[in-house]
């Protein structure tokens, strides 16, 4: 098998491309920096396709491995035909390749190898070639030998029978026969398991369910494992029993009147129902799980992606508020790094409702600290501190603005050992609170902290296959964190080490090599710090930014082996450090255009693409690629969901993207929910194709369903 044809012809990129891809990630280089500093070499690829392709010359990899197993087990076994290794050498999936294999594997006891110990093989192989005018029994009067515990024809037919269906239920014709047949025709059925209890009508959608395989969409597929894992649902495969044996039979029985013929139908309805049909059910539910996982996981990885890449709320003094009943609601106050600068609890809620008193503590907290933001939790007691944060803001002179911020991961955060070590002074509540603040401020930052699968945007994350997701989940955030860089400096260990050829062990070394040596004057200071080498450091070096050192290009996203050309065409352009971040990218091009750009390609011995990339940073240095999308959505005052009326036009920002639709905040502490029918006045196949996470949209109102807390929206006609 040609890998990198295949992966072309997949994935729609030039055959060149795909090698030089492969070559570079075989040498050990991070998708990352092969998607920013090896663009001429690989054509430019981005950094989705680089981690599309990496998957995929993993399992073709692995494809080829098990090929190789098979044919070497096969061969030993002295079965290899021309005919079947040209089979295995042309199989494209795993699926087909075990089919293939599967007569020659290793088999744990069964009815047939019972059967074959007791001689009987001989007497299945004359039965199915269903010739000659002799019956099964009268062919098997011969077989019968008590010594062996056969002790009548109609035992050792029996026997043969087993075999017979065994035979059938390896051969791999049959096997894909019936399998393209499921796929085709087959449904998936649901109905509630007896004596289920479904208290809150969670599966009522599939109590009396059925819908075609070809067409079910992943999440109903995973929320019907749920069901069934709940013991809620009873969960099958259906299918016409008399196609299917249509379909074996044409492949197996021969055609013309044999006296045996009705033995081999008899071994094949066996082999059907015992044997092919649980196996081909158990196949076709994993694939379902499998596909419905993968699509869940790329959904996660699309949603993860804009709410790491939400704007910073940047240089503004940022108050936490956790939200709470009994214990109260923890409050934190952190200056524009992020420092925490004061903390306290507040007791607005139920039993205490002291809102007086709350008042006078926050009112005191902003003004000595000159607050600008207040970031809300939305977990417990939510609904009831917005109300009073929105009340709160209104009796205060300077402006003061709010937003509900999703806490979730920041309990796990809190509890965990890193925040141990960040605030060893504050307890659990305490640490929410600060975390809470810093997602306002710089949500990338923040986030890298917690586990992905705890940030809580899109569908059954936990129901994911654990190594799956992490590595997805992982890839998004490496991709966020070196798409903005990092400022060497300052950063937390977490976010270091999602930073291009670091890694936790070698975040360790430069937080300590730091602490211990104070800040980093230049770039390739770096190379001092234990086990980063010059692997390491080509990998890293361009991610990450020394501000205010001692090379002003080390505060850029240029890489240390571009500097020489940075300089060259600095002199070509005459101008200085002085000028970077003043002359604008049009007035360099314009530069560049008089110089003939060519004779400035081959002078500085790079590619467009490096030196389109080099432009861009020398007019706009350290430039953070955040500060170009909308600023998030901050609000003073907040509406009920009884102020909510059919027709209402409102705007809102995008919290959370799945199969079916889009989850809005629209500022009444619930979110509302645009269909996918109804996100456009166009047919898109999934809601991504137009909104994303952190997204600021105009919706409509559609209906309100105030018992069930549920609002229907639509954004046609925007």
């Amino acid at each position: 098998m040609d890998i990198v044809k295949l992966i072309s012809k997949e994935l729609k990129i030039n055959e060149n491309q795909v090698q030089s891809a492969v070559r570079l990630l075989d040498e050990g280089n991070t998708v990352p920096f092969i998607a920013r500093y090896r663009k001429e070499v690989t054509g430019s690829l981005d950094d989705n396709q680089l981690r599309e392709l990496s998957s995929r010359l993993e399992y073709l990899r692995n494809l080829d491995k098990r090929r190789g197993e098979i044919l070497s087990s096969i061969e030993e076994q002295g079965a290899l035909t021309e005919e079947l290794n040209l089979a295995i050498e042309q199989a494209e999936t795993l699926s087909v390749l075990e089919d293939l294999y599967l007569p020659f594997k290793k088999k744990r006891k069964t009815r047939a190898s019972i059967a074959k110990e007791k001689g009987l093989l001989p007497l299945a192989e004359k039965i199915f070639l269903q010739t000659g005018s002799l019956t099964a029994e009268k062919l098997a009067e011969e077989f019968i030998d008590p010594t062996k515990d056969v002790n009548s024809a109609q035992e050792a037919v029996l026997g043969a029978k087993d075999i017979i269906a065994e035979n059938i239920s390896d051969n791999a014709a049959v096997r894909s026969a019936v399998r393209d047949y499921l796929w085709q025709f087959a449904t998936i059925e649901a109905s509630k398991a007896k004596d289920a209890e479904d208290e809150k009508g969670v599966y009522a959608t599939y109590y009396e369910f059925s819908e075609s395989l070809k067409k079910i969409q992943g999440y109903r597929v995973l929320a019907l494992d749920r069901g069934e894992n709940e013991k809620i649902l009873k969960v099958s495969v259906g299918f016409d029993k008399e196609e299917i044996f249509s379909i074996a039979s044409s492949l197996v029985v021969k055609k013309g009147f044999s006296p045996t013929t009705d033995t081999v139908r008899e071994a094949l309805e066996d082999s059907l129902s015992r044997l092919i049909m649980p196996s081909m059910e158990r196949e076709v539910r994993s694939s379902l799980t499998e596909a419905a996982c993968s699509g869940a996981i790329k959904v996660f990885g699309l949603n993860l992606k804009p709410l790491l890449m939400q704007p910073p709320c940047k240089g503004k003094t940022a108050l936490g508020f956790d939200p709470g009943y009994r214990t109260g609601c923890k409050v934190a106050v952190v200056d524009e790094t992020g420092k925490v600068l004061d903390t306290s609890v507040v007791y607005p809620t139920l039993p205490k409702k002291d809102i007086e008193g709350s008042k006078k503590i926050l009112k005191a907290l902003i003004t000595r600290y000159n607050v600008e933001i207040i970031a809300i939790g939305n977990g417990t007691a939510s609904k009831e501190s917005e109300i009073f944060i929105a009340e709160l803001i209104k009796e205060i002179d300077f402006p003061v603005s709010y937003m509900v911020v999703s806490e979730a991961g920041a309990s796990v955060y809190s509890a965990s050992k890193l925040a141990a070590e960040e605030f060893p002074e504050y307890d659990v509540s305490l640490r929410s609170a600060v975390s809470i603040a810093r997602r306002l401020q710089d949500p990338l930052a923040e986030l890298v902290k917690i586990d992905p699968k705890a940030i809580g945007v899109g569908q059954y994350q936990h129901d994911m296959p654990k190594k799956e997701l992490d590595e997805t989940l992982k890839g998004v955030v490496e991709d966020c964190v070196n798409s903005v860089g990092v400022d060497a400096n300052t950063a937390s260990f977490s976010l270091l080490s999602y930073v291009a050829g670091i890694g936790p062990s070698l975040a360790k070394s430069i937080v300590s090599y730091r602490e211990e040596n104070g800040k980093f004057n230049e770039r390739k200071e770096l190379l001092k710090v234990p086990k980063l080498g010059k692997r390491a450091f080509t990998q890293c070096a361009g991610f990450l930014r020394i501000i205010g050192g001692e090379n002003p290009l080390d505060s850029t996203s240029v890489h240390p082996e571009s500097y020489k050309a940075a300089r060259e065409l600095m002199k070509l352009c005459k101008i200085s450090y002085e000028d970077l971040g003043r002359i604008s990218q049009d007035d360099l091009k314009n530069r560049i255009k008089l110089l003939g750009e060519q004779m400035v390609l081959e002078k500085l011995q790079i590619g467009s693409p490096t030196l389109n990339d080099i432009i861009s940073e020398l007019s706009k240095p350290g430039r953070d690629i955040r500060d170009e999308l909308p600023p998030p959505l901050l609000r003073s005052d907040l509406l009920s969901l009884s102020d909510l009326k059919s027709g209402m036009e409102l705007t809102g920002t995008v919290r959370n993207v799945v199969d079916f639709g889009a989850f809005v905040d629209i500022g009444v502490h619930e979110d509302g929910l645009v269909h996918i029918s109804h996100l456009c006045d166009r047919f898109i196949k999934h809601p991504s194709q137009v909104v994303k996470v952190g997204d600021i949209v105009k919706v409509k109102v559609l209906e309100i369903d105030e018992k069930r807390h549920r609002i229907a929206l639509t954004m046609k006609g925007f």
